[in-house]
C-alpha cells in the first residue's frame, strides 16, 4: 500500500458514503474528524476507514491525520467530493514518475450541477489554476509525504489552509490531472452562485493582503 487518502470531516455523514464508495477499498483511508455529532465516525468505520479525532478546523485536522499516515504518498480529499472513474490509474502513473517526488497534483474541478452557472464557475477555476497555480482543497491534493513534510505541511490555521500550502508548492511544481473531482454544488445553490463566489474571492483577497485567517473567518463565518 503506497497511498493514504485523508478526508477532513465535520458532520459529513450524508456525503461521506458516496465519497468513500468512489475510492474503493484498496487504499488506507484516514477520516480526520473535527468533532462530528452525527454518524460520520460510524460511516467511516463501517467502510474500513480509520477515524481519528482532531481539534476542529480543517488545517488542524489535515495536519493531525497526515502525521499518522504510514504510506509514501498522501491524497487529501474533501468529504463531499467524488473522484471520477480512472482516478486510480492516473494517480498511480503520476506516483510512478521519479521526477514527481517533488511535485504535487490536483484533479480537475467539476460540480454536480447541470446549470450554465456551474459550467461558468468551472471555467473560471480552470483559468485560475492554469495561470495562477491556485487550486483549492476541493480539487484534492496528491503529494509525496517527504515532500509534504519538507514544505512544512498543512498549517493549523482555521481558513485558507489549502491556498497556504499550494503557494508553497508553487505553480511550476503543480500538475493538473485529467480526472475530475466532482464536488457538491450545494453551497453555491444555498447561498447563491454570485454571493458564494464573491465571498470566496473576498476571503482570498484579504488573505493576500495579509489579513490573518482567524480574522477572515470571523468576518465571513
Amino acid at each position: 500500500m503506497t497511498l493514504t487518502v485523508i478526508i477532513p470531516t465535520l458532520n459529513s455523514g450524508a456525503s461521506l458514503p458516496a465519497t468513500l464508495a468512489a475510492l474503493g477499498r484498496r487504499d488506507q483511508v484516514l477520516i480526520a474528524d473535527g468533532g462530528s455529532t452525527d454518524n460520520t465516525a460510524e460511516v467511516g468505520r463501517t467502510r474500513n476507514a480509520r477515524v481519528v479525532q482532531a481539534r476542529r478546523g480543517r488545517g488542524n485536522q489535515l495536519c493531525a491525520a497526515a502525521a499518522m499516515a504510514e504510506t509514501e504518498w498522501l491524497l487529501f480529499l474533501h468529504s463531499d467530493t467524488l473522484l471520477e472513474n480512472g482516478w486510480r490509474d492516473e494517480t498511480e502513473a503520476f506516483m510512478a514518475v521519479p521526477h514527481n517526488a517533488e511535485r504535487a497534483a490536483v484533479f480537475g474541478f467539476a460540480l454536480d450541477d447541470a446549470s450554465t452557472k456551474a459550467r461558468r464557475l468551472e471555467r473560471w477555476v480552470a483559468w485560475r489554476v492554469r495561470n495562477l497555480g491556485l487550486a483549492y482543497g476541493d480539487q484534492g491534493l496528491l503529494i509525496r509525504k517527504p515532500f509534504y513534510e519538507a514544505l512544512g505541511g498543512f498549517r493549523p490555521i482555521p481558513l485558507m489552509e489549502d491556498v497556504d500550502l499550494i503557494r508553497r508548492i508553487g505553480r511550476r511544481r503543480l500538475v493538473v490531472l485529467q480526472t475530475h473531482a466532482v464536488t457538491s454544488a450545494a453551497r453555491w445553490r444555498r447561498h447563491g452562485w454570485l454571493r458564494r463566489s464573491a465571498r470566496n474571492l473576498g476571503c482570498l483577497t484579504l488573505y493576500f493582503l495579509g489579513v490573518p485567517p482567524r480574522l477572515i473567518l470571523r468576518l465571513y463565518g
